[in-house]
């Protein structure tokens, strides 16, 4: 299957739809300039600003970034601009005049927050992320190397993920995505461990890994490569955990194919997503408390307290 089946069609000159008709409405632009310009502009500007305004208009058609044509880059440039730069998931009055006790600037202007719209609306404990109107679950899964496998395997594999895909009959989406591996605290554990080892030799042994891992963090970027698999509902699909029993199905699937798939419980979902966000943050360890949690603080050891 080619990697551009999605392209779009080359109507003409190998331009798509899109492209000509930037270029025609580029055309008519400086047409209309002309004939309303040419007994008054001398020539030699108009030629001038014409070339310029052509070359604008063919780079607009031709030039790409980041994926994207260059308009549609630019449009999403503008908005990203003009989006609010502080966003709240309270729900914000009607009357937006300030507090009194708000010292207001000198423009009269203060940026209020906007709401935050997230796509997800609550995540089960089970795993099971409620989305408008759909639900949806999560797999999580590891990777399996074709090039070591014999060819008889290999089209064994072929066919076996060929079936799976054909059985597929909701929106699925396929995440693969390379995050770093935080070795620095793993090698300070080694270290803190080694001390409780009963054996000499032990001690030695955990030591010195230990101080190969902060080695490698010192010395290298590892990352790690995560596989997510999304399975959502139909929109008119209104039974209970619809979205989990496709997960399981999937597991069951590709457990044949020699990976180690596992449907993401509460915990890991929110934990997927709060990547997904920030990959660069190291895991909080225990996860994340839920939003209607109720957060206590521990007294720290031998604090004493004072009973009036």
């Amino acid at each position: 299957m080619p990697a551009n089946v999605d392209a779009p069609d080359k109507v003409a000159y190998g331009l798509t739809f899109h492209q000509l008709a930037i270029v025609a409405a580029g055309t008519l632009l400086l047409y209309a300039a002309w004939r309303t310009l040419h007994a008054v502009v001398p020539a030699p500007v108009l030629i001038g600003a014409g070339v310029l305004l052509g070359g604008l208009v063919i780079g607009l058609a031709l030039g790409r970034r980041d994926g994207l044509a260059m308009d549609v880059w630019l449009l999403h440039a503008i908005r990203h601009t003009r989006a609010p730069r502080s966003l709240s998931s309270t729900s914000i009055a009607a009357d937006t005049r300030m507090p009194e006790w708000v010292e207001t600037p000198r423009s009269g202007r203060v940026p209020l927050p906007a709401p935050l719209r997230l796509p997800a609306d609550a995540i089960d404990d089970d795993g099971e992320i409620t989305l408008a109107g759909t639900r949806a679950a999560i797999v999580g899964t590891t990777t399996v190397n074709l090039a070591l496998r014999t060819p008889t395997e290999q089209a064994a594999l072929i066919d076996g993920w060929g079936r799976w895909l054909n059985s597929l009959s909701t929106p699925t989406q396929i995440v693969v995505s390379a995050q770093p591996v935080d070795l620095a605290s793993h090698g300070r554990a080694l270290a803190a461990a080694a001390d409780a080892q009963p054996h000499p030799q032990l001690r030695a042994a955990c030591a010195d890994h230990a101080a190969f891992l902060a080695d490698l963090a010192t010395r290298r970027d590892p990352l790690r490569r995560q596989v997510l698999i999304v399975h959502r509902t139909a929109a008119d699909d209104r039974t209970s955990h619809a979205g989990l029993r496709r997960a399981d199905d999937t597991a069951r699937t590709l457990s044949g194919l020699g990976v180690s798939p596992q449907v993401l419980n509460g915990p890991a979902v929110t934990a997927a997503l709060a990547s997904a966000a920030d990959p660069y943050r190291p895991p909080r360890p225990g996860g994340l408390a839920a939003p209607d949690a109720v957060i206590t603080a521990t007294t720290p050891a031998g604090t004493n307290r004072k009973t009036p």
